[in-house]
């Protein structure tokens, strides 16, 4: 295909999904209801201590319906195994479903999208001191997953440098690895810490998914471009519903599986310096959490109000809409930023 049938096989994919997950919504959402899997907000914060002020500030939106990440990876992979079946019985000549392109993200999306789920479940049946799933359990497990990931890049795909933008690649050998892992991991998270305010993680996401579905396309893997449009797609369903106030929540079982997501497509693209550039407020988010434990720990005071970040500016009095509003802005300069870089960079 040449560039513009390219394009129109891409956004032709976006809307599709889009359409598609909003179909899906209402019977989701009834589902949700049937089997309660309702929003409980915890009691404690990640050191133990009495999350007084984050009840104070989140009380209200107990009982909403979570775990809507299901729904949107769950759209993902029936449009992908759609565009499978419609290329088999020869209605089109090119489905998502590419080994080389979009198996690995994929496989991630479900994988770490299954975790988060047993988490949120955690979370509703208020298992667990925080209700969820213990912090360590959780990070041992994305762990896992990152060295798995790791492993495949590394002695399969023979991945093993880093691509610095307009200065070029720098071979790292065995410390590819513990990079890839970390990756994933501090990617994960830093989703996951910044999926607390209506819309938020969302509108931040889908400009990340874009700005590395035009990285990807401009790599010639159309493909895997494609695939970030079928994400953004469900996203801009799940974000039709969840703008404030939000109809239901994506959880752990889509902000973590996301975020993990995003991770792999970064490696695989080789544009980590662009991962932290166009998702600087999800860094940014996880450097105040960070700063909050250390500073409590090192000096027996809080340095935020309350952390992630964005709690600090809603326990100063901003509202949800204008945090979430403003945030975006900041992350659509930074994703046009980390596109030019990337772009003008390539190669060199």
């Amino acid at each position: 295909m040449t560039h513009i049938p390219q394009l129109i096989w891409i956004f032709s994919w976006t809307i599709f999904c889009f359409l598609i997950t909003l179909l899906l919504t209402p019977l989701f959402l009834r589902l949700v209801d049937r089997l309660h899997l309702k929003k409980t907000i915890r009691d404690t914060t990640m050191d133990g201590k009495a999350a007084t002020i984050f009840r104070e500030l989140h009380l209200k939106k107990t009982g909403t319906p979570t775990m809507g990440g299901v729904i949107i990876w769950g759209a993902i992979i029936m449009v992908i195994l759609f565009s499978r079946l419609l290329a088999l019985m020869g209605i089109i000549q090119k489905s998502l479903l590419d080994r080389g392109e979009v198996y690995l993200p994929l496989f991630t999306l479900l994988a770490v999208g299954i975790l988060g789920a047993v988490d949120d479940l955690l979370n509703i049946k208020g298992v667990g001191g925080q209700k969820g799933m213990n912090a360590v359990r959780k990070f041992a497990w994305l762990t896992l997953f990152g060295l798995l990931g790791a492993a495949w890049f590394y002695f399969k795909l023979d991945f093993s440098s880093i691509h610095i933008p307009r200065v070029g690649d720098f071979e790292i050998g065995w410390l590819y690895i513990p990079l890839f892992v970390l990756v994933i991991v501090s990617t994960a998270n830093a989703v996951n810490f910044t999926d607390g305010l209506d819309g938020l993680a969302g509108g931040l996401l889908i400009l990340a998914f874009a700005t590395f579905g035009a990285i990807a396309y401009a790599k010639g893997m159309p493909t895997l471009a494609a695939f970030c449009g079928v994400v953004i797609g469900a996203l801009l369903a799940f974000l039709w519903h969840n703008i404030p106030p939000a109809l239901f929540y994506m959880g752990d079982t889509g902000a973590l599986a996301l975020g993990a997501t995003l991770g792999v497509i970064a490696m695989m693209t080789n544009s980590l310096v662009i991962l932290i550039i166009a998702g600087i407020l999800f860094v940014v988010e996880t450097i105040s959490v960070i700063l909050q434990l250390t500073w409590k720990k090192c000096f027996h005071r809080k340095l935020f109000l309350i952390a992630p970040l964005h709690h600090h500016f809603e326990k100063k009095g901003w509202g949800e809409a204008k945090i979430t509003m403003r945030f975006w802005i900041i992350g659509a300069m930074a994703s046009v930023i980390g596109l030019i870089i990337g772009l003008i960079g390539m190669g060199h």
